[in-house]
């Protein structure tokens, strides 16, 4: 028996390390475009100011207390709301810079338009867990390659460590990010990333909630991971990445940001091992480290130093 449950998680395992590799790849190819586009997401005085961390935690600790009243309150289709008119602005900034690199500027904007527009139709009346996956790539790409050029080494540095501390609190004390999870697997929103067991599995069909599974003891069909889950770590190799594109050591950028999504990946693995016997488990503390240890090593190896510090 363990031996067949072992082949039946394998493959999505490896579909979501693929999920890492893919994100920061398409995340590092897109940084040029936006930051020709000026698409930037720092406050105060610029990346370096550390009020962007503590922006980010302000931000990430209201949105989530307004989404559990409102779940709390029965209002789903107001989460709904939120989420997908979120999905359709992010996903229009990711498809626009990209596209006016091949048409003016105004047949690329009514381009990403009706992309986003077809997407978040299929998430309103399709939402199988194939048409959540390629929504989250596109909203994680994006949110990791407008981070990673809007902060500083050092600043996504001290995000990664505080987002680690922040999951863990969130997940094994207060326990809110199961809530919130459950709620948001119910409304089949795209900010989990959805991987089937099996062929015959589908996301539309699926009534019983994650905590109600859990309580149960239920075997679960597909591994859920947040969005969150690539696209903090990969803030920090996308930061890497354009470090050493500024500094005109793009060699040694690629690199390095490639070493974090290893880092990252090394931290996955030891992840899944605690994943695979059944319960929920904070992502964060295992990725953020593997991912800044990728980081330190690289910079050592390469440079000598710490770079960006």
């Amino acid at each position: 028996m363990d031996a067949k449950i072992k082949a039946i998680d394998i493959f999505p395992m490896i579909v979501m390390g693929g999920l890492f590799v893919l994100v920061d790849v398409l995340a590092f190819w897109v940084t040029g475009p936006f930051e020709a586009a000026g698409q930037v997401a720092y406050i105060g005085s610029g990346p370096d100011d550390f009020m962007n961390v503590l922006f980010f935690f302000a931000v990430l600790i209201v949105f989530t207390a307004v989404i559990l009243i409102i779940a709390k309150l029965g209002k789903a289709r107001i989460i709904q709301a939120i989420f997908l008119g979120s999905v359709g602005v992010l996903g229009i900034y990711v498809f626009y810079p990209l596209l006016s690199y091949v048409f003016p500027s105004e047949l690329s904007m009514g381009i990403s338009v009706a992309i986003m527009v077809a997407i978040v139709a299929l998430l309103v009346k399709f939402p199988e867990w194939y048409v959540i996956d390629v929504s989250g790539i596109i909203i994680a790409v994006g949110a990791v390659a407008m981070l990673g050029i809007s902060l500083t080494v050092l600043i996504a540095l001290v995000l990664l460590i505080g987002m680690a501390v922040y999951d863990a609190i969130s997940v094994y004390k207060t326990k809110h990010m199961i809530d919130l999870a459950d709620t948001l697997i119910d409304l089949k929103l795209p900010i989990l990333f959805v991987i089937p067991k099996t062929r015959a599995y589908s996301l539309v069909k699926e009534t019983t909630g994650l905590k109600d599974k859990l309580k149960e003891g239920g075997k679960r069909d597909a591994f859920f991971m947040g969005v969150g889950d690539i696209v903090i770590p990969g803030i920090l190799a996308a930061a890497t990445f354009y470090y050493g594109v500024v500094n005109s050591i793009p060699e040694v950028g690629l690199a390095m940001g490639l070493s974090v999504t290893a880092g990252t990946l090394l931290g996955f693995a030891f992840l899944m091992t605690f994943v695979v016997k059944g319960k929920p488990q904070a992502g964060l503390p295992f990725l953020c480290p593997g991912a800044i240890l990728g980081y330190a090593i690289s910079s050592l190896l390469l440079t000598g130093a710490l770079v960006g510090i």
